[in-house]
């Protein structure tokens, strides 16, 4: 097999591109992953190309990993070259982006119909910008139990690299989508009987003080300034977290996941 050993090849130098722009990504309908654990959790048919290192190619598991796979093999420097990490750890892909529906985040499907045995349970973010906080909302998200997760125009992109590593693959099973009008979903949402909360300094009641065993969904904001007015005034409740000491918010995706479990522990 012929191996890619310049990082002046159109493949690799449009991985790289891939890597560095979520236009890209956008335009060309893909996001990348790396790592043995995250290649896995892909469904086949959404792996476009796969590109493994000379040295992993010479480890056990690699042949029975590939088993079926077309893939590029690419010398180990061409491969850190590519990758987002320190130390790469020898496969990368190029994976077909998802799309959903917002409606599906609610479990519904085209006719709506509810196919889920609980109601809906969504996590709804306002312009969120850390990479790491979307991942790890969106492994809270599925550990939880919701039915998905919501995000403005103005958050991160979700198929950013270091979001993809972040979600430990929860990427792949929780649906997701960006609203083009997050106000105009919310209050279609509403209309469906989605009660809205959002974790808030002018909330009365503890969270775990009110009842989640119906559909709802929690308004969470951006990590310096929370919620807009205009997304906090679509809330039915502020809740409050309560707090001691000086500290008056959480980091926002400890927020979510408190919120979450609070979620869980009810409908248990």
């Amino acid at each position: 097999m012929s191996m890619i050993t310049s990082t002046g090849n159109p493949k690799i130098r449009n991985v790289v591109n891939l890597r560095k722009k979520a236009k890209a990504r956008n335009e060309q309908d893909v996001f990348l992953v790396e790592g043995v654990r995250l290649w896995r959790e892909v469904p086949p048919s959404m792996r476009l190309e796969t590109y493994v290192s000379e040295s992993f190619l010479k480890k056990k598991e690699a042949k029975a990993l590939l088993k079926d796979t077309a893939y590029e093999a690419v010398s180990d420097a061409v491969l850190e070259s590519m990758s987002d990490t320190r130390t790469p750890q020898g496969i990368l892909g190029v994976v077909r982006q998802f799309h959903y529906r917002p409606d599906a985040l609610l479990g519904q499907d085209a006719a709506g119909r509810n196919g889920g045995a609980e109601p809906p349970f969504v996590l709804i973010l306002e312009n969120l910008q850390d990479p790491g906080n979307l991942g790890t909302i969106l492994r809270s998200a599925e550990g939880a139990g919701a039915t998905g997760v919501l995000l403005s125009r103005g958050c991160v992109d979700i198929y950013n690299p270091k979001v993809i590593r972040s979600t430990m693959g929860s990427v792949m099973r929780v649906p997701f989508c960006y609203a083009q009008d997050l106000h105009e979903v919310l209050r279609d949402w509403k209309k469906k009987g989605l009660r809205l909360y959002a974790a808030h300094l002018n909330g009365k009641k503890n969270f775990s003080e009110e009842d989640y065993t119906g559909g709802c969904g929690f308004l969470i904001g951006n990590e310096g300034q929370g919620l807009t007015d205009e997304t906090a005034s679509l809330a039915d409740v502020y809740v409050r977290i309560p707090m001691k000491g000086r500290v008056e918010s959480l980091n926002a995706s400890v927020a979510a996941s408190l919120l979450a479990y609070e979620v869980l522990r009810q409908r248990g």
